[in-house]
C-alpha cells in the first residue's frame, strides 16, 4: 500500500508517496526524467526493508512547477528543507543519476540532516571532464512526443529494453516533467561539480554502479574512493543506467543492506 501527500518546503509544494515500512527512513530523489510514481515498482520492493518516501522532484509529478528555479543548489536545497519541515527524520537518501547528484550537494550543504547517502550511477561531468553520455535531443524528443500524448509503443524507441508497464507508465507521466527544468538540470550535468563536495563528506555512503552502462568508469571509480575513502561500492552487473529498470534483483542486492549513521554508532 502506498499513499501520496504533500509538503510545503523550502517555498513550493513538494508531493512525495509514501510506502510503509519497517525500517530506518529512505528518501528517495529520482533521475531527472523520473516522476515519483515511477519508481513504485522499487519502492514497494524497498519497502520490505525501509520506510520508503519517493519525491516528485520540483518541475515534475505533482509537485510544484510552473516559473521556479531548478539548479542544482535548489533541488538540494529542497531535501534539505523537507528533513527540516519534519516530514522527514534524518532519512536516509536513495538518489538515482540527477538524484544522486542532488543528494551530494544537499548533504554538503547539511550533513546533520541527513543518516547516509545511496549514491545511484550519478553522473560524473562536470567543468573540464568529458560530456554525459546521452545527448540532450533524447530527453526533449520524447518529453515533447509525451506532451502531445504518445503510448507506450511511441516510447518503445526511446527506452527499448523496458517492459510494456514500465513504458506504459512513462508515456502517461512524462510530460509532467516540464522542459525547462529538464534542460536546467541536464545543463548542470556539465557546469556543477559534485566532485568538489564529495571530499567533504563523512557520512556512511555507498556508490551503486551500473555495470553495462558508460556514465561510470573505472578511473571514475578511483576518483571518487580517493576523495572518499570510506565510500563502499557496488556494481550491478547486466544493467544500464536505469539499473532497477535492467536488474531490479541486483540493484535491491545492492542496496538493501546498507547500514545508516544511527545504526553505526550502536555497534561502536
Amino acid at each position: 500500500m502506498s499513499r501520496g501527500y504533500n509538503v510545503r518546503a523550502n517555498g513550493i509544494r513538494q508531493h512525495l508517496i509514501h510506502f510503509q515500512g519497517p525500517g530506518p527512513q529512505l528518501l528517495i530523489i529520482p533521475g531527472i526524467t523520473s516522476p515519483a510514481i515511477t519508481w513504485g515498482f522499487i519502492a514497494e520492493r524497498l519497502s520490505e526493508t525501509f520506510n520508503v518516501h519517493v519525491l516528485d522532484v520540483r518541475g515534475r509529478g505533482l509537485s510544484e512547477a510552473g516559473e521556479l528555479d531548478y539548479s542544482l543548489d535548489t533541488m538540494a536545497d529542497d531535501a534539505v528543507s523537507l528533513v527540516q519541515s519534519k516530514a522527514l527524520d534524518r532519512p536516509i537518501v536513495l538518489g538515482h543519476s540527477m538524484g544522486a547528484r542532488t543528494a551530494i550537494r544537499a548533504a554538503r550543504k547539511s550533513p546533520d540532516a541527513f543518516a547516509g547517502l545511496i549514491l545511484a550511477d550519478p553522473p560524473v561531468s562536470g567543468p573540464g571532464r568529458r560530456e554525459y553520455p546521452s545527448a540532450w535531443p533524447w530527453y526533449e524528443d520524447s518529453i515533447r512526443m509525451a506532451e502531445k500524448g504518445c503510448s507506450a509503443e511511441d516510447m518503445r524507441a526511446f527506452c527499448p529494453t523496458w517492459t510494456e508497464e514500465q513504458l506504459s507508465l512513462r508515456a502517461e507521466w512524462l510530460h509532467t516533467c516540464q522542459l525547462d527544468a529538464i534542460k536546467t538540470a541536464y545543463d548542470g550535468f556539465h557546469s556543477d561539480d559534485i566532485h568538489a563536495d564529495l571530499q567533504h563528506l563523512t557520512l556512511p555512503m555507498r556508490l551503486v554502479v551500473a555495470g553495462d552502462a558508460p556514465v561510470i568508469q573505472d578511473d571514475d571509480i578511483a576518483e571518487i574512493r580517493q576523495l572518499a575513502p570510506a565510500i563502499d561500492v557496488r556494481i550491478v552487473e547486466n544493467a544500464g543506467h536505469m539499473i532497477p529498470w535492467d536488474n531490479l534483483d541486483g540493484f535491491l542486492a545492492a542496496v538493501k543492506d546498507f547500514v545508516p549513521a544511527a545504526e553505526l554508532k550502536e555497534t561502536d
